[in-house]
């Protein structure tokens, strides 16, 4: 099974930015990474009026966007439940990684993502489920903590936690 890792905390804490950082640094230790970033948002993949949205909003279940370059796909919810964690990870195409951006309750390995600056509590205080805080600040924990200005060290810790080379 694909070893799955998760990048919690909250918003604006620079958890995207971190990710967008050590994708880079991952993919040159050979490793394929996937991502999935949950959004409490509506978004769209196209802009309105663009063919794919025009099919969604005609009734299509799923609508698949292909070119040379990418493909994805959006599929309506409408009134179903948000498909589990293990349900999108399992509609992934192989890989050597996934990371998870959100799911802050996901029972998987994760880091927090932390900016006293931002003014609201940490979420390690109230879980104990963390294996680290990545911060650009000193903090009173008793978890590793990690520079916020320094991908490669999260990285390499990351790997470290999940075995990986």
């Amino acid at each position: 099974m694909t070893p799955v890792f998760g990048i919690a905390g909250r918003s604006g804490s620079g958890k995207t930015t971190l990710i967008e950082a050590m994708l880079p640094l991952l993919a040159a230790r050979g490793l394929r990474v996937n991502v999935i970033k949950h959004s409490h948002h509506d978004f769209e993949m196209e802009p309105p009026g663009k063919d794919s949205a025009r099919f969604r909003l005609a009734g299509a279940q799923e609508v698949m966007v292909a070119s040379p370059y990418r493909y994805a796909i959006v599929h309506e919810l409408r009134g179903t439940p948000e498909p589990s964690l293990q349900e999108q990870l399992a509609r992934l195409s192989p890989a050597d990684l996934v990371l998870v951006e959100g799911f802050k309750q996901a029972a998987i390995p994760r880091i927090e993502v932390y900016r006293p600056a931002l003014g609201k509590p940490p979420l390690h205080e109230t879980d104990r489920e963390f294996l680290a805080v990545v911060t650009d600040a000193p903090l009173g924990t008793d978890l590793p903590c990690l520079p916020l200005n320094d991908p490669g060290q999260v990285a390499d810790f990351l790997c470290r936690a999940l075995g990986l080379a």
